[in-house]
Order: C-alpha cells, then structure tokens, then sequence
C-alpha cells in the first residue's frame, strides 16, 4: 500500500493522467480493431506464453531458461509483425477511413429478411440441385477470403444467389460470403477441413463449409450438387438433411446469438 502511495504521490496532474489516458487509448484502439479476427485467440495463445514464461523466469534461478526467455521474447517481437500481417493491414487502412475506427456493423439489420431470402434460394438451389456455398460471417472477420473472391456489395436476394450458382456462371464454382445482409463477395476460396470425413459422399464443397466454421464463428449453408441436400455446419460440426423449416430455424437462432457460439446439434461428422 505504501508502495502505491509513492508511485501515486509521483503524479503530476493534468499531464499523467493525459499520459496514461492516451497510452489506454491506444491499446483501446489496437484490440478493437483486431476483436473479431482470426488474430485474437493466436495474439491470446502469445501472452500466456510470454506472461508463464516471465513469472518462470522472475521466481526461479534457472540460467538458461532465463536466457531463453529473455532472447525468445525478442524473437517474438520480431515475428509479430509477421504473424499479425493482415490485421495490421486491416488497421493501417480502417485508420485511412474517416470514421471507422470506431464503428461497428449491425449484423442483424434486416435479419427476417435475409432468413426469408436465405430460405428461399436454398429451396429453389436444392430443388434444381444446383451445387452452392453460402457463408454467413459472424463475430469474426472473414476480410481475407473477401477479398480473395469477386466483390458483389450487393444486398441478399434469393434470385441472385441461385443465378451465381447457376452452372453456367463464372462465380458458381467457389462460396458467397454474406455480412449482415449484404452479399461482400462470390467465387471465395475457403480452407479446406483436414479432419478425416467418415461419409464419403461428402466432396470439396462440404469441407470447404466445414473448414470456413474451424477457424470461425461463421455459419455456413452447403447444398449439394449431386442430391440437393442442404446441409448446415458451425464450429466444425455439420448437420444435414435439412428441410425449409429446420433450415429456417438454424437461420433464426443464428441470428438471435449473433455474437455468441451456436451448436450444431443434428449429428457430428
């Protein structure tokens, strides 16, 4: 307590808590702009190894573990930039766009709609058993395989999307990425699961859903092209067979824990 009241004692005011206030700012603005990437629970992973690897090195006298931690954090200063290239793109250019630092999208503008557009092509893509990948981003960004993909900006319509997957277009053969409403992107490349599929039916199309729900929080919605089945997988789980109602319902829930983790409870891969 007495050590407190010194440090305390020490500040000068206004300039300090100015100081300070500007320095939580900064962080303020650092973890804003990276909550909801992929970059999160890595940059979370980082500082439980750097604070284990600190408090082991302060309360033991092990020369060569200290020596280690010492010149691995230095390493790891060095391989941040590296690690977290695409979210610090992403914040040198939100910071090029007045007004943006701070704003955060509603997800859930319009949701009945969308559900109702969502439903309404799946139907018709599994009636005409048109092959289709539709990607609903969540919490965490999907900037990246946006960007990778044909940018559309255009708001969700049923006839749309059946019209991209049309066999015919140049756009059918990859996944649409939808962010709230607004279609961002068609023909997106998406990560494939490497996890081992027991169903051999299940093709390219499947594990790319699959694989897109691994390393987010992203729903996404797969019909088959060979059977017309719709399928629906979340956090690596897949439910499938879905109907117009069971997929609606999906869509409801998924909209009303926006943010939050939702269960694929039908059946595990």
């Amino acid at each position: 307590m007495e050590d407190f009241l010194a440090v305390f004692s020490q500040f000068q005011f206004p300039q300090d808590v100015i100081d300070v206030l500007l320095v939580a700012l900064v962080f303020f603005g650092i973890l804003r702009l990276i909550s909801g990437t992929r970059g999160v629970p890595l940059l979370r992973g980082l500082l439980v190894i750097a604070f284990v690897g600190v408090l082991a090195g302060t309360l033991t006298s092990l020369t060569a573990f200290s020596w280690l931690i010492r010149y691995g954090a230095i390493a790891l200063l060095i391989a941040i930039p590296v690690i977290f290239q695409p979210e610090l793109r992403r914040l040198l250019e939100r910071l090029g766009r007045t007004g943006n630092l701070f704003s955060r999208s509603n997800r859930t503008t319009g949701a009945s709609r969308t559900i109702s557009e969502l439903v309404a092509a799946c139907t018709r893509l599994s009636r005409l058993q048109y092959g289709a990948l539709i990607v609903l981003e969540d919490e965490v960004n999907l900037q990246d395989f946006i960007e990778g993909g044909i940018r559309m900006n255009s708001n969700i319509s049923a006839d749309l999307l059946v019209t991209i997957f049309y066999p015919g277009t140049p756009l059918h053969d990859g996944a649409v990425i939808l962010r709230g409403s607004i279609i961002e992107s068609a023909a997106c490349v998406l990560p494939l699961t490497q996890r081992t599929l027991t169903d051999t039916s299940l093709g390219t199309r499947h594990r790319a859903g699959i694989g897109v729900t691994e390393d987010s929080d992203a729903l996404s919605l797969i019909v088959s092209e060979e059977t017309g089945t719709i399928s629906a997988a979340r956090n690596g789980r897949l439910a499938r067979r879905l109907d117009e109602k069971r997929l609606r319902r999906v869509l409801e829930r998924f909209y009303e824990r926006s943010g939050r983790m939702l269960e694929i409870e039908d059946e595990d891969v």
